[in-house]
């Protein structure tokens, strides 16, 4: 991780003056499955979106805690990026979307036996949310109970 006295002067503001808050622990469950046979769901924080889906709202103050369905089927290359922060760095992310959806690493790893299967969707929320409420109270667990419906064993975020 970078030193915050690295960044420039107003990033180093917005990072002293944004807003830490506590939700209380998050949820342990024991886990006691071989990845060989979990079926595996990818989540990511970048704002990702097909073409055709509406894109994310920046007007929303706070961030738009809406999230995207991202089919198993899709060839990553078409992906759309999102992402609203403008401390995001996105050059690497425009040669290689695996950087933050990794499906492509994650086909070879189904393909050589090391999980179970892919779960046919996955999904994409936006970073940068600096009023989480929505998120946490009704998008999150919309998601994870879409999760659960699909028997997802594994859900594995990319946080941007």
């Amino acid at each position: 991780m970078a030193s915050m006295f690295k960044l420039d002067n107003l990033y180093r503001f917005f990072m002293k003056a944004y807003p830490i808050k506590s939700y209380g622990a998050a949820p342990n469950t024991s886990f006691h499955k071989e990845l060989s046979q979990c079926r595996v769901a990818l989540i990511t924080t970048a704002g990702l979106h097909l073409e055709e889906q509406m894109p994310y709202n920046e007007r929303i103050i706070g961030g738009d805690c809406a999230y995207r369905e991202i089919p198993n089927t899709i060839e990553t290359q078409v992906l759309a990026l999102g992402h609203r922060s403008k401390a995001f760095d996105a050059s690497g992310t425009e040669s290689d979307i695996n950087l933050v959806f990794p499906l492509d690493r994650f086909r070879e790893l189904e393909n050589e036996g090391k999980i179970g299967s892919l779960n046919d969707r996955h999904f994409s929320f936006m970073g940068s949310i600096t009023i989480p409420k929505p998120l946490i109270e009704k998008t999150a667990p919309e998601v994870a109970q879409m999760l659960k419906t699909d028997n997802v064993d594994v859900a594995f975020l990319t946080p941007v």
